[in-house]
């Protein structure tokens, strides 16, 4: 058989094409792992373009493919995903020793490409690339009607289209057959769900009908949009126990001027509404946010009132990062991108200070306290594990020191997968340790 390796960047939403793509070639291809140096017949590298810094790291990775082509590392090489999307006019003639260039939403030609023909009935089927943890992400939908003015992302992935209920139901089964035991939904916007297919924001019947897969045990929300927000959601996270009390909802900012400036389409007021509602409804709920500093519409008076939010508002995770202008956006082409980086970069860590010691006094909070994890892996010694308010590969994790003899002697790779009852015993300002009950 012909060999294919695929390096895979950006986010989750890409590592799902990917996955998706080589169960529609893998009987035509041995699959060569990512980290394995040998030669291939076919480099495939899925492609960034969301931000500077990505687009930077895609372009270098392109280049470094060439070169291994040029040594006789790889024969043919493919680009496909946001980049090649988003530039597909000009990247050819700049690059032109890659053999294929293919867009983010060109999936069954690239299939093609490979040689291979794209099969419908199983678009829901996967080769997992990191198959050794029990989680796994499923995207629910790809693109975005949302017209944030600094976000690049409905022209590179399109309008919003749903996946079909039924088919996320048998990718949940064929990933639990597996023994994936967490779900981790994706999207641009979660909480578009279901408009386009069904009329009506459909993320809670999305839930109700993920729990009902036999194997999976906790299911987890990312990437929901505050405007609309569809509050049936609150209701199953806070009575369905196969829903984990966990919502990643990017905020972006807090106050007015910016937000509108922004196009968020809420404000400050509604905003601090919805949180107090989230709290109330859902006891105990962890929220996790993304903040943008330096944004054009952003003076020093917004980046207080940010500061002060945030300090009040308490999210046990948040994660932030400096406004750099995209070209093709509202913003690049009706604002001046006039803050400095120095004063940026100084935002920033002010912002992640402030964070900082918000989460250390959360993860404090919890020492003593008993939780059930889902042992991810093993590593040093200890389970490496997580609790339905750590989210995997954004959160901190849980370390539970191994024993032989208190696992009764099971091995511990064995016990990857596994759910166990722990004890908090340590905390910092973003992992935990803890000891098995």
């Amino acid at each position: 058989m012909k060999t294919l390796k695929v390096i895979t960047l950006g986010c989750s939403k890409n590592t799902v094409d990917t996955e998706h793509l080589l169960y529609q070639v893998k009987d035509a291809y041995e699959i060569v792992p990512e980290t394995d140096s040998r030669p291939v017949d076919v480099l495939l590298v899925n492609t960034c373009g969301f931000i500077g810094d990505a687009k930077e790291q895609s372009i270098q990775t392109i280049f470094d493919c060439v070169r291994a082509c040029r040594e006789g590392r790889a024969g043919r090489l493919l680009v496909f995903g946001c980049l090649s999307q988003r530039y597909k006019d000009e990247l050819p003639g700049l690059i032109p020793e890659v053999d294929g260039w293919f867009g983010a939403r060109d999936l069954a030609p690239l299939v093609r490409a490979l040689g291979c023909t794209p099969r419908q009935e199983t678009a829901h089927r996967r080769v997992r690339t990191d198959g050794r943890h029990p989680y796994a992400f499923l995207k629910i939908s790809e693109g975005c009607d949302r017209r944030c003015s600094y976000c690049a992302i409905p022209f590179i992935r399109g309008a919003h289209r749903s996946v079909p209920m039924e088919t996320l139901v048998k990718e949940a089964e064929s990933l639990a057959a597996e023994g994936v035991r967490e779900l981790v939904l994706i999207a641009q916007d979660t909480t578009f769900y279901g408009l386009d297919l069904y009329r009506r924001r459909a993320l809670a019947e999305l839930l109700r009908a993920l729990s009902a897969v036999d194997g999976i045990e906790w299911i987890r929300i990312h990437y929901s949009y505050p405007a609309d927000f569809p509050e049936d959601v609150l209701d199953e996270m806070a009575t369905n126990p196969k829903v984990c009390r966990y919502m990643d909802i990017p905020l972006q900012h807090i106050a007015d001027p910016v937000l509108a400036a922004m196009h968020r389409h809420v404000d400050g007021a509604w905003t601090r509404e919805l949180i107090a509602r989230m709290r109330e409804r859902v006891p105990g709920v962890v929220l996790r946010t993304t903040m943008i500093v330096g944004h054009p519409g952003e003076g020093y008076k917004e980046f207080q009132q940010l500061l002060s939010f945030v300090e009040e508002a308490r999210f046990e995770r948040l994660g932030a990062f400096a406004y750099s202008e995209e070209e093709g956006t509202f913003d690049a082409e009706h604002y001046e991108d006039k803050i400095p980086p120095r004063t940026k970069r100084s935002r920033l860590n002010r912002l992640m200070e402030v964070q900082r010691g918000i989460s250390l006094a959360y993860n404090q909070s919890r020492i003593g306290t008993q939780v059930k994890v889902l042992v991810d892996d093993f590593a040093e010694g200890s389970l490496v594990c997580r609790s339905e308010f750590e989210s995997p590969e954004v959160d901190g994790e849980i370390l539970v020191p191994y024993n032989a003899e208190a696992f009764g002697g099971v091995e511990p790779y064995s016990l990857v997968g596994e759910f166990l009852d722990v004890r908090i015993t340590g905390a910092d300002e973003y992992d935990l340790t803890a000891q098995v009950l």
